[in-house]
């Protein structure tokens, strides 16, 4: 195609990767470990635009806004895809979970004793075939200081606040069952699910000195002082 080499090179690794995964797959299956083999595909991140490709030619944040650094669902979702022959069968799931998530369905699958005190839930009954035994979170958090203070809470696996500025700012909240671009802010409709979001980020948050903005700091901020 004649497009410039970024574009290019982004085709080029997507195919790679693609095939790559297919032969992977083709070797289980000749080597007869399909049916004892977890296969897991994901990401650690939204699209990012690092190579300054076209975004607009791939469109890689789909129906989502925001790309990597954001905490809109563009920069944070990323799917998780699983293939275990003769154990997870095809469909699709609405089910929010995240990478703590991996050890203990690791651990389980393992037979190995799963650490106390862990965040992450196990996703083996969404695995296999058990969905109605699926335990789910009552939150996800981000936090995120690179470009600024932000920090985003997913409560419900539905309702999605995003708070940027500082800890004390206001809640923006999006309804990710009916606006999965998240361009409604719903929070004045909203309120008591706003403040229980609110709520929450406010007890999130493990302050470290290494990791605290300017605003943290009185007299240092931009027009505050020398």
């Amino acid at each position: 195609m004649d497009w410039p080499d970024q574009d290019k090179g982004q085709a080029a690794m997507i195919t790679r990767m693609d095939s790559y995964v297919g032969r992977m797959l083709d070797q289980l299956e000749l080597l007869g470990l399909a049916e004892n083999t977890l296969v897991i595909f994901t990401s650690d991140n939204g699209p990012h635009n690092e190579s300054k490709h076209n975004l607009e030619r791939f469109n890689p944040s789909g129906p989502y806004t925001g790309i990597k650094r954001s905490l809109t669902d563009g920069g944070i979702r990323v799917p998780f895809i699983a293939w275990w022959r003769g154990t997870v069968k095809p469909g699709v799931t609405d089910h929010a979970g995240y990478f703590p998530d991996w050890f203990p369905t690791a651990a389980e699958l393992a037979g190995a004793e799963t650490p106390a005190g862990l965040d992450g839930i196990s996703l083996v009954p969404l695995l296999t075939g058990k969905a109605d035994e699926q335990k789910k979170h009552e939150f996800l958090y981000w936090e995120f200081h690179e470009g600024g203070f932000k920090q985003a809470a997913l409560f419900d696996s539905r309702w999605k606040g995003i708070r940027q500025g500082g800890p004390d700012a206001p809640v923006k909240l999006y309804d990710q069952q009916n606006d999965v671009a998240e361009l409604t802010d719903v929070a004045a409709q909203h309120p008591d699910i706003a403040e229980k979001i609110s709520a929450y980020l406010k007890t999130a948050r493990t302050p470290l000195a290494e990791w605290e903005p300017k605003w943290q700091a009185p007299g240092k901020g931009k027009g505050k002082g020398k």
